[in-house]
């Protein structure tokens, strides 16, 4: 099966609402920090009260809400893990 590229957007709304598309997979994420992957990139994400409202990896979108304090891109596979996100782990 062929990986889809998938186009990679970020909209910041208020510094409380991140819509993110391109999202390939999402390797951790707590109420502080959300660390994800897309394409090309790791993509960290820092604040306080971090909720994922959405998340559809088959369709690259996910929504986060509460107070974003920082958007940082990492570099590819910058945590160690060759890749494998938190889903991907769990789902083998």
């Amino acid at each position: 099966m062929e990986d889809k590229v998938i186009a990679h957007n970020l909209i910041l709304e208020e510094k409380n609402r991140l819509s993110i598309s391109g999202v390939t997979d999402v390797d951790t994420f707590d109420e502080s920090k959300i660390i994800l992957y897309t394409q090309d990139d790791t993509l960290e994400i820092e604040g306080e009260d971090l909720h994922i409202q959405k998340l559809s990896v088959s369709d690259g979108e996910m929504l986060i809400e509460g107070e974003i304090s920082a958007i940082v891109y990492t570099g590819r596979n910058s945590y160690g893990t060759n890749g494998k996100g938190f889903f991907k782990r769990i789902f083998k």
